[in-house]
């Protein structure tokens, strides 16, 4: 099946308009994070979320403003080095950013929370970045009444962490039933990995099919470049009468485990054609090859 849309916040300009209008079409998800948005983006939704109760919200925790990190100092949940550094997965830290999430996003419970970038911490050193991340699921456990995960940019794809190791350290942190629940990482015809592995059944797509995870694309445009980059011809391999952008979009929805792609489209007419890309037929794994293999040569 074709992947779902969801709305991406990181370069979205105008959250507001944009969440309700995705709600209006039908999205599900709307993925957030503390730090978007220069600190603003979490409060800047709240209004959306109150008016679309069923609309389910993915935030993060991990990445934080300057603002945030002096608070996070005066309420003894960080030192003044911790915080310098932009970035925790401290057991502390993470529990009272849950909390700040909550109440910035106006919701008591929140459906996802996601370990944000977590290979910024302890780089180049696995078992301590293994053991920051049972420590920080260990948290999310207690915090979060649905789901939990890991956002990432480039830990699955350099191997810092692998599916199969962020649910060994989940069952660790719950001793035993956990409730890891999705990831996020970055898929589109700039950033191939993940589909080139899904097609030889290899990867972070599979595992986290085979544990029954959401699965979040992002970047499917690799922030705005592809449809620069990709000409009529290629948009008319993908699929012929779709726009690059469109072809884009919709081999990222074809890719086998993909759930949601997650789109910072701020105009309705951006967010309508690729409303409609979506509601195409998948593409075949054949023609994914053939894409894969077009982009790969030299």
């Amino acid at each position: 099946m074709t992947a779902q849309l969801a709305l991406g916040t990181y370069r979205c300009r105008a959250i507001p308009e944009a969440a309700v209008r995705a709600a209006a079409s039908g999205a599900q998800w709307v993925d957030i994070a503390l730090n978007y948005a220069t600190g603003q983006a979490q409060t800047l939704l709240a209004p959306a979320l109150a008016a679309h109760p069923w609309l389910n919200v993915c935030t993060k925790t991990g990445y934080f403003t300057a603002a945030t990190g002096t608070d996070a100092v005066n309420d003894g949940v960080l030192n003044q080095d911790q915080a310098a550094a932009g970035h925790s997965l401290a057991p502390d830290y993470v529990r009272w950013q849950t909390g700040r999430n909550r109440e910035q996003l106006g919701r008591d419970r929140l459906d996802l929370v996601l370990l944000h970038n977590p290979e910024r911490a302890h780089p180049g050193d696995r078992p301590d970045l293994h053991y920051a991340i049972r420590d920080a699921f260990a948290v999310l456990e207690e915090e979060v009444a649905a789901g939990y995960g890991v956002a990432t940019w480039a830990g699955l794809e350099e191997e810092a962490f692998t599916v199969g190791e962020l649910l060994a350290l989940a069952a660790e942190a719950a001793g035993g039933q956990h409730h890891m629940a999705a990831v996020q990482l970055p898929v589109s015809l700039v950033m191939m990995t993940p589909i080139v592995q899904a097609l030889h059944g290899r990867g972070p797509l599979p595992a986290a099919v085979d544990a029954g995870l959401r699965v979040m694309a992002s970047a499917p445009l690799h922030g705005g470049e592809l449809p620069g980059m990709v000409d009529q011809e290629l948009a008319d391999l993908i699929r012929p009468g779709l726009t690059p952008a469109q072809a884009c979009v919709l081999a990222v929805a074809s890719c086998p485990g993909v759930t949601n792609v997650l789109l910072a489209a701020s105009g309705a007419p951006h967010w309508k054609e690729a409303a409609d890309a979506v509601a195409q037929p998948s593409l075949t794994a054949a023609k994914l090859r053939k894409i894969t293999g077009v982009l790969a040569s030299p």
